[in-house]
């Protein structure tokens, strides 16, 4: 790969870096207006909980 290939690629990995952290940033945001205090961070430790009661729920 020559130097303008991996500039271009590198563009293009960027810009793609751009829109996944503006949709995540959309998101903690979105969960922030839902109730979730902390954002993402609240949100997996809610389904993490959730899912563990369940698991437990079908061991008994």
């Amino acid at each position: 790969m020559n130097a303008q290939d991996m500039r271009s690629k590198l563009a293009t990995l960027e810009s793609k870096c751009d829109v996944l952290e503006t949709e995540l940033d959309y998101l903690n945001r979105l969960l922030m207006r839902c109730g979730f205090a902390d954002g993402l961070i609240s949100f997996k430790a809610t389904v993490e909980a959730l899912l563990c009661e369940e698991r437990e729920e079908t061991e008994e």
